[in-house]
């Protein structure tokens, strides 16, 4: 028996009519192995000129849509990638993934969390799709039809993913589109659920067919036992809620908003020391209120999408020269983008954003569903004027964000949906959210950076030449969310956008790129290298 944590059921209460809650990702494939390393950089992946491409037309379908078409042949060392052989390969590693074989089983009425159950009869053919890009099927072209295909909601009758082969793209390129319930997953068990299918070689590794089960496999109980756990949980709420309340209370100087609190640290240092034993003064922390701005209100159900790689090698000499690390070198990127952006529209705010940044708490391994993660809450610099000033600034703000979440319970947005009893949050969780948006927003946006390897992987003998990943937008997380994932050499971003709050995503990424040539123009000063890193994090803070 498995249920969902009150974290993961919360994924599933903010869907909406507005709101898709999965997690997903673009691979890019070349469509040999031998070629593969001359379209990294290339046209092609570079994303359109000016700030929208061109109007998209694509078919779409199941089985057949794109055989014999421009890009179909995209071949690995085997042969074309095709809807028909990343079926096999799915079904033959189908047991290495347990996200892709659960379903949901609901308590009757809400009355308490889902429930996990293993889909025996799952058959991987039902939730691949395949689609072909009209001409010219350059990057414009792909990023509208990915964002078509993101904006809808997964059914929760089945298995919570799909995935979509795209073919059509220029120079025989192939992409892989994989979406996931963040109820199921979070952004390092969704990257280890995508490696399990990824090969070192071209030639596909032979994998050991499932063992005989140890134990039975995973069910929901039956609904005298889903009410009797339901009616346990109704009980114990009024004492869960006291621990949550406690336990959020030594991070109330991390929390948006209640950081405003007079008095929040503290409180915060008080309930640290009677939850933790520990003495030592808390670092202080800048107060975390979102300035208003284009980004934040209620959200639309459509999605816009840009996307592109910028040279890891590049970030690593700036972080290093300036005494930083990589992840404050792409935040203080993300902060210059939005900006730049920003004061475009004459809409730059006079105080720095705020931004939410996920770090996992997953010890490895993908075995274990649903969402490990905290989330540290900090401004970023888009006040100031001066690239160096930005980068300074981030990354003394990181260090002493980072020395924060070592000091404290770290489970503060776990803690804060577990207060109100399941079906009061089921209820209420979407509208909420829509309110805060409208009233007083907690945040501008979600900022993510999820490390990945750095050597080249392979998918049905075609080589991986980007992944470029995708998150949640949501009313009270704003309009817009950057993310990136570190893989072979460069640093693979994602943006996505309502377009009621932002239209021209790509000139996010425009702006991305202008504020790497700004650092990587600004004279070396040989700075010392960054304090020691004190872990690892969904957003790569500690990298």
């Amino acid at each position: 028996m498995r249920q969902l944590t009150a974290l993961d059921a919360q994924f599933l209460h903010a869907e909406s009519a507005t709101t898709a809650a999965h997690v997903a990702g673009l691979a890019v494939l070349a469509p040999c192995p031998e070629g593969s390393a001359s379209f990294r950089g290339s046209e092609g992946l570079e994303g359109p000129e000016g700030p929208e491409g061109p109007e998209s037309s694509a078919g779409s379908g199941s089985s057949g849509d794109a055989e014999g078409s421009e890009g179909s042949g995209g071949a690995g060392s085997s042969g074309a990638v095709t809807r028909e052989r990343l079926i096999e390969l799915l079904r033959e590693r189908l047991h290495l993934t347990p996200a892709l074989r659960m379903r949901l089983v609901t308590v009757p009425f809400g009355l308490d969390r889902p429930y996990w159950t293993e889909d025996t009869g799952v058959d991987v053919a039902d939730h691949v799709h395949e689609v072909t890009l009209a001409p010219p099927g350059d990057d414009a072209r792909l990023a509208e039809e990915v964002a078509r295909i993101h904006e809808r909601h997964l059914d929760r009758r089945r298995p919570l993913w799909e995935m979509h082969l795209i073919h059509g793209l220029t120079g025989g390129r192939v992409a892989l589109y994989a979406k996931v319930h963040h109820c199921a997953i979070d952004g390092v068990s969704g990257a280890e659920t995508i490696a399990a299918l990824l090969d070192l070689t071209p030639e596909p590794r032979a994998v050991e067919p499932p063992a005989p089960p140890a134990a039975p496999a995973t069910t929901a109980p039956g609904l005298a036992g889903m009410l009797a756990g339901a009616m346990a949980r109704t009980v114990l709420q009024p004492a869960r809620t006291l621990y949550s309340l406690g336990r959020m209370a030594a991070e109330l100087d991390t929390m948006p908003l209640a950081s405003a609190l007079p008095g929040a640290r503290q409180v915060a240092a008080a309930a640290t020391r009677m939850v933790t034993g520990r003495m030592e003064e808390l670092p202080e922390l800048p107060v975390l209120a979102a300035p208003r701005t284009p980004f934040n209100g209620p959200i639309g159900a459509e999605r816009r999408f840009a996307f592109g790689s910028i040279p890891l090698a590049d970030v690593k000499r700036i972080a290093k020269d300036a005494g930083a690390s990589v992840n404050d070198v792409v935040m203080t990127l993300c902060a210059s983008a939005l900006r730049a952006w920003l004061r475009e529209r004459d809409a730059l705010p006079d105080r720095p954003l705020i931004a939410a940044v996920p770090v996992a708490l997953r010890d490895g391994g993908c075995g274990r569903l649903g969402n490990q993660i905290s989330v540290m809450v900090t401004p970023i610099p888009t006040d100031l004027a001066c690239p160096r000033e930005r980068l300074r600034v981030m990354a003394g703000t990181m260090r002493a964000a980072k020395r924060r979440f070592a000091g404290s319970p770290a489970g503060w947005l776990g803690e804060l949906s577990s207060m109100l009893p399941a079906a009061v949050t089921a209820l209420a969780t979407s509208a909420v959210f829509r309110l805060a948006s409208i009233v007083l927003p907690p945040v501008n946006l979600i900022v993510s950076n999820v490390p990945g390897p750095q050597l080249p992987l392979y998918l049905c003998g075609a080589r991986v030449l980007a992944y470029h990943p995708m998150s949640v937008l949501t009313d009270v997380s704003g309009g817009v969310s950057i993310t990136c994932f570190s893989y072979d050499g460069s640093l693979d971003f994602g943006i996505l956008s309502c377009p009621d709050r932002v239209s021209d995503v790509w000139r996010l990424m425009d702006h991305l790129r202008e504020a790497m040539d700004e650092l990587g123009d600004l004279p070396q000063t040989g700075g010392r290298r960054a304090p020691a890193d004190l872990g690892g994090g969904d957003a790569s803070l500690f990298r």
